[in-house]
Formats: structure tokens, sequence, C-alpha cells
């Protein structure tokens, strides 16, 4: 989970979390969301198995409202 420098969440999948991370701040590939966010700050990761475990929990996160978002990441 990444905090924008509006102070807005962004949740996503990546196989790769340095690159990922770079890519939101420095690179025209970062999601349209985040490219005009910038500076995105990493607050918050887990480890799955597998893509599909990955974008189930990614689903179960994006379904919490913001307060149920920052008590996950205490």
């Amino acid at each position: 989970m990444l905090r924008c420098s509006d102070g807005t969440l962004y949740t996503g999948i990546t196989t790769d979390l340095c690159r990922r991370v770079h890519e939101h701040n420095d690179s025209p590939k970062g999601a349209k969301y985040t490219r005009v966010r910038r500076p995105v700050e990493l607050i918050y990761s887990e480890n799955c198995e597998n893509k599909s475990s990955a974008s189930k929990r990614e689903y179960e996160i994006k379904q919490l409202s913001r307060n149920q978002k920052l008590e996950l990441i205490k």
C-alpha cells in the first residue's frame, strides 16, 4: 500500500516491490492514479504465495474503509 502526496492510499500487486515503487515515483509506467500524486511512500506490504492469492488479498484490502486500512498498517 502506498501513501500518495495528497494523503490518499493506493493498493496494488507486483512481483518486484522495489521496482514497482520506483515506477510509481519516477517512471511513466506508474499507475495513472499515482503519476499525478507523486511522490508516493510505501507504507505496507504483504507477501503472498502466488498471483491468485495476491489478487484476492488486494481485493479484500480495497474493500476496507480508509480507517480500516490505517488500522491494518499499525
